[in-house]
């Protein structure tokens, strides 16, 4: 799977978040103002980027960013570890958003992480497995994440919600240091506001065969990028170092959108985490 951000879109954000007006980043990639903005827009450009230079101006780390350039990506990931887990990914408006469920082996109680764009294939998976629907988790309420949602509820009214928008009544809001059981699972939460006022991640752990722990991030980072710092750059870097590296090397970690990457990938490649 191609990642999320494409070199262009990287550049675009780091220079962004750090407030770094076109024309300085231009001088320091050694672009006019027009090559740059070619290359923020379609990752590439008709002009070869002085890449390390940029990157130092607009507070990237440089070799990571050469990294992207020169084609990574995180390794496929073999959920066999997780035979519980699995990805629903829903397209609309040339838009791919990633949602998630998760089930004990035993009970066959399930969770699902965001909707995406249609309900319709998580039903689908529930259905086909015979789980029962006990949790519906929230990462943000931006629409691309919820947009099935109402579908969802409808279709298992009893399953409960859970989110972190102020707007939510008392009993459907996430709390810090909660913890619930989906059988012999454990689901976890940490609040990550700076995409979305109501951001948050969960999660996963006591895995069969101690296999790794998941997070869910939602848009915080993506395999190689950040996402974009509608409510505050500053916040969403704080909370990505404070919240999301400070998991354990191995954890999957499964974004809003984008492949599966990381802990220990995500260190070793992404331009943000210098």
């Amino acid at each position: 799977m191609n990642l999320e951000d494409n070199l262009g879109d990287i550049i675009r954000k780091g220079r962004k978040a750090s407030q770094v007006p076109e024309e300085a980043a231009a001088a320091a990639a050694g672009l006019s103002v027009a090559e740059l903005s070619e290359l923020e827009k379609t990752g590439s450009s008709s002009k070869r980027p002085n890449l390390a230079a940029l990157a130092a101006k607009i507070g990237l780390d440089g070799k990571k960013l050469q990294d992207i350039a020169n084609g990574w990506t995180p390794s496929e990931k073999n959920l066999s570890q997780w035979t519980e887990l699995r990805v629903v990914t829903t397209n609309q408006n040339d838009m791919a958003v990633n949602a998630y469920v998760v089930w004990d082996e035993v009970s066959r109680d399930a969770a699902v992480f965001d909707t995406g764009w249609d309900a319709q294939p998580l039903i689908d998976l529930i259905e086909s497995n015979k789980l029962a629907l006990k949790h519906i988790f929230l990462t943000h309420t931006h629409e691309d994440h919820i947009a099935g949602l109402e579908a969802l509820r409808a279709k298992y009214p009893k399953a409960h919600f859970h989110t972190s928008a102020k707007s939510a009544p008392p009993q459907h809001r996430n709390r810090t240091n909660d913890f619930i059981h989906l059988g012999s699972l454990r689901i976890t939460n940490r609040d990550t506001p700076g995409h979305a006022e109501d951001g948050v991640i969960y999660t996963i752990g006591n895995w069969p065969e101690d296999a790794p722990h998941v997070a869910i991030i939602g848009d915080t980072i993506f395999a190689g990028s950040l996402a974009n710092g509608f409510i505050s750059w500053e916040t969403l870097k704080k909370n990505v170092k404070e919240q999301i590296l400070t998991l354990p090397n191995e954890t999957l970690l499964c974004p809003g959108h984008g492949p599966l990457t990381s802990i220990a990938e995500e260190k070793a490649h992404n331009p943000f985490l210098s």
